[in-house]
């Protein structure tokens, strides 16, 4: 797998019948091994290991409905009083960010309603900041830590 711009995890990787798994700490169990899930491990690994991001606190592909469509938002991030605060959509790296890839997840949003939207590819990694009351967004330089993230649900 390609080499991504975020620090290398420790990742739990098996050969099964000829195909690739990973363990995946939130779901707790082996998952096939592609490119997208590639760089959902290392963000959730970045998360946890280098933001402070608690895995617990963690859900991935959480399955919801939408004017009749099954989504899956690909990393859903709670604060403890189980509000979602943070929602990660991540594409493979040769996927391009683009307009495609944020009107996805600012669909999503219209369901979990989170202060922070976070779009990767693993070598580019894009974070909005939410204003509700304004209306506006605006773009960060960095993806905040779990400790400004979970602050913020407590105003």
């Amino acid at each position: 797998m390609k080499k991504l711009n975020l620090p290398d995890p420790y990742l739990e990787i098996r050969t099964r019948e000829g195909k690739r798994y990973l363990f995946d700490p939130v779901r707790k169990k082996e998952v096939r091994l592609t490119p997208e899930e590639w760089v959902r491990q290392h963000f959730i690994r970045y998360l946890a290991d280098h933001l402070g991001y608690p895995v617990s606190w963690m859900q991935v592909e959480k399955e919801f409905t939408w004017n009749g469509l099954v989504l899956r938002s690909d990393i859903l991030v709670l604060a403890p009083d189980g509000r979602p605060r943070m929602i990660v959509e991540c594409k493979a790296p040769e996927v391009k960010l683009d307009g495609a890839v944020f009107e996805q997840i600012a669909r999503y949003n219209l369901r979990y309603h989170v202060p922070y939207l976070v779009v990767t590819n693993g070598m580019t990694h894009y974070c909005c900041e939410m204003d509700y009351d304004k209306g506006t967004y605006r773009f960060l330089d960095r993806i905040p830590s779990y400790k400004e993230v979970r602050e913020d649900a407590s105003s």
